[in-house]
């Protein structure tokens, strides 16, 4: 009696819904396919809450005994798909404790990042067997017929030991109406095992562990190696040579991270007080960021171009092509490689690349024993819309260098996968697109630096001889840090040193008071969730500096030493620029910005040019006060103008002579 009042309820709840209507409709497309089949699947989408206020007995089926919820669904063949579940604690499988609730099959929601996928293969979704004996009723018909339930395995469903109820024979499976369907499986880890990846050496040593999930048909490919999603699903047993635990995926959604509705007040008010100046606040921020690593007022070059490469990162979920690469050329590897590991610090996906592991994706077996390819993600593709920190570029053999030029220059990876050694009789190939910013460091002072030191003839360029030239030319910036550079003030950088060994978890300086990290993440998270738009000023002053330096770096054996992807740094340093002051059109302010810190660039990578600019150009003074700030704004202001005429006379209409001639 309780049943059949369920299957009305279920009924009632199907037509209020519209699931009936869409039931009906798939009739129609299978009755049009004219197939034979020995199930037929239907999903719907079930909204547990709903059905709790329709029918409290059955929602508590549906969310508390699914596969006995199913068997109410199963005399019209509906697939329960759950569009959400309760927000409460008991709902939710954290994958950060042990043991895991995982004794009753039912609903759970989790939460996590995939960092490897299997190859699509099949599975038996349902099957049709007869009875052996032919004189037996059941040796025709659809007497038994056996379909697939969330955590089964393929012997669960197709076997041969299965026993006619009637008369007791064996049964065997007629194979004309065996229904297949799509299969795969995802690790996932939580969030909260992001902080291995981030170098940050105060954390207690730890171990974690990933969870497979199980995808099946409409779900298959829904999920991506490097995003966040919600999974609802039912956790299971799989015995393979191990027992492992896992989870059968009912419904899968995109996680969307919040963005902060504003900054904090002591950024608000600093950007009131630097208003009447495009240039200002931007420059406060590179003069205080980081005061926890390096005194205020150093670096500020790098700085600078950390925060804008920090600013251009983006939630997974959202599309857009504007990573600002960087590598620093340095002698003091160790005090660059705090900079940049603090820095990668302050976005959600920040991650320090282990040596023991690989920076692109590798394929392996699947240990789950379902004949499937696992790929794993890699570094990269873990850091998936925010940064990539690749520690000493020397320190990578010469291959997985020519693997990273290759991704810098095509932002994508290809993985093959032999099929002779995989099983399978054919090869394939996936292409995985590279969505975040790599930043790297060169050690100036390494022994083999110093036995293939070469002399520039070019004034300003430096000796990069210890990386390939087509490696550095892929990187969207090259930033000076030697000791001979105006970036590298010594006598602060030592009076820091010497003040943090007295006081190493000490507040040093006014601005690590007034400016926390908490406030640069929460500006951070603001300023790179803005909508840009470019001004035409914008837009001929990037074009007009990009063709006069495409056509002044110019000789006849090797053409153009500027690629195609230049453009794209110079609007994506533009935008960057801008975002970081919080404004959302990009004026001809962030556009000289932007040319002036890849002139700096190309300087350090082929020598100076009719449009000579200092290595300090950005930062000629000490920025403590107001006046050195106004003394700022006019270099700048000549610099702008110095822009102008180097574009006006070296531009499109113009006649340059080639560097050979």
């Amino acid at each position: 009696m309780e049943t059949l009042q369920m299957k009305e309820a279920a009924l009632v709840y199907l037509d209020r819904s519209g699931g009936l209507q869409k039931f009906i409709d798939d009739c129609k497309s299978y009755n049009d396919s004219k197939q034979s089949y020995a199930v037929y699947r239907f999903s719907i989408l079930i909204n547990p809450c709903d059905v709790v206020e329709l029918d409290a007995e059955l929602g508590n089926h549906i969310l508390h005994h699914p596969l006995k919820a199913a068997r109410v669904f199963q005399s019209i063949n509906i697939v329960l798909k759950l569009t959400h579940l309760p927000a409460l604690p008991s709902y939710t499988l954290d994958l950060c404790e042990f043991p895991l609730n995982y004794a009753s099959q039912r609903f759970y929601m989790m939460q996590g990042i995939v960092i490897a996928m299997t190859t699509i293969t099949k599975y038996t979704q349902g099957a049709r067997f007869l009875c052996s004996d032919e004189v037996c009723p059941f040796s025709k018909g659809f007497q038994y017929v056996r379909v697939h339930v969330p955590g089964a395995t393929e012997s669960a469903t197709v076997r041969n030991d299965f026993l006619c109820s009637l008369c007791s024979s064996s049964l065997q499976e007629d194979r004309k109406f065996r229904v297949l369907g799509d299969k795969q499986i995802v690790e996932i880890i939580t969030t909260k095992m992001f902080h291995a990846f981030q170098g940050d050496s105060k954390n207690q040593p730890f171990r974690f562990q990933s969870l497979g999930i199980f995808l099946r048909d409409e779900l298959v490919n829904k999920m991506k190696i490097g995003n966040e999603y919600k999974i609802i699903g039912i956790p299971v047993c799989v015995k393979t040579s191990q027992t492992a635990l896992c989870v059968e995926a009912n419904n899968i959604t995109p996680h969307t991270a919040k963005v902060p509705s504003g900054i904090s007040d002591n950024f608000r008010r600093l950007l009131s007080l630097t208003l009447s100046s495009c240039w200002k606040f931007t420059a406060m921020l590179a003069n205080v960021f980081a005061s926890q690593i390096v005194a205020p007022g150093t670096y500020n070059l790098l700085k600078l171009c950390l925060l804008m490469s920090l600013v251009q990162t983006r939630d997974c979920n959202r599309e857009r092509e504007d990573w600002l690469d960087i590598l620093v050329i340095t002698s003091d590897t160790l005090l660059v490689d705090r900079l940049l590991n603090f820095s990668m610090n302050l976005v959600s996906r920040g991650i320090r690349h282990p040596v023991c592991t690989e920076v692109f994706p590798t394929v392996s077996r699947n240990k789950y024993g379902t004949g499937a390819v696992s790929i794993q993600a890699g570094s990269a593709l873990l850091a998936k819309g925010g940064i990539c920190f690749i520690g000493d570029l020397t320190s990578h053999k010469k291959d997985k260098l020519e693997q990273l030029q290759s991704a810098l220059e095509s932002r994508s990876v290809t993985v093959f996968i032999p099929g002779k050694k995989f099983g399978d009789d054919f090869d394939q190939q996936m292409t995985f697109p590279i969505q975040c910013s790599f930043w790297s460091f060169v050690d100036m002072d390494s022994s083999s630096r110093r036995n293939v030191q070469k002399t520039s003839t070019l004034i300003g360029q430096m000796d990069c001889s210890l990386i390939p030239a087509n490696l550095a030319e892929a990187f969207g910036l090259l930033i000076n840090c030697s000791e001979a550079s105006p970036c590298h003030p010594l006598l602060p950088t030592v009076q820091h040193t010497l003040k943090k060994a007295v006081e190493p978890e000490g507040l040093l300086y006014l601005a690590s008071k007034q400016f926390t990290t908490e406030d640069f993440e929460k500006l951070l998270a603001f300023a790179k969730n803005l909508n840009m738009e470019f001004s035409l000023e914008a837009e001929r002053m990037i074009h007009g500096y990009y063709l006069a330096s495409r056509r002044i770096r110019t000789d006849s054996i090797h053409g153009s030493k500027l690629s195609a992807s230049a453009l794209k740094y110079l609007v994506s340093l533009s935008e960057a620029h801008a975002r970081l002051s919080l404004r959302t059109t990009v004026l001809r302010e962030d556009a000289l910005i932007a040319a002036l810190l890849f002139e700096i660039s190309l300087t350090l990578k082929y020598g100076a040019t009719a449009f000579c600019v200092a290595p300090n150009a950005l930062f000629p003074f000490e920025l403590y006060n107001e006046e050195y700030l106004e003394q700022r704004d006019r270099y700048l202001t000549q610099c702008q103008q110095q822009l102008q005429q180097f574009i006006a006379t070296c531009g499109p209409g113009t006649t340059v002579f080639s560097s050979d001639e």
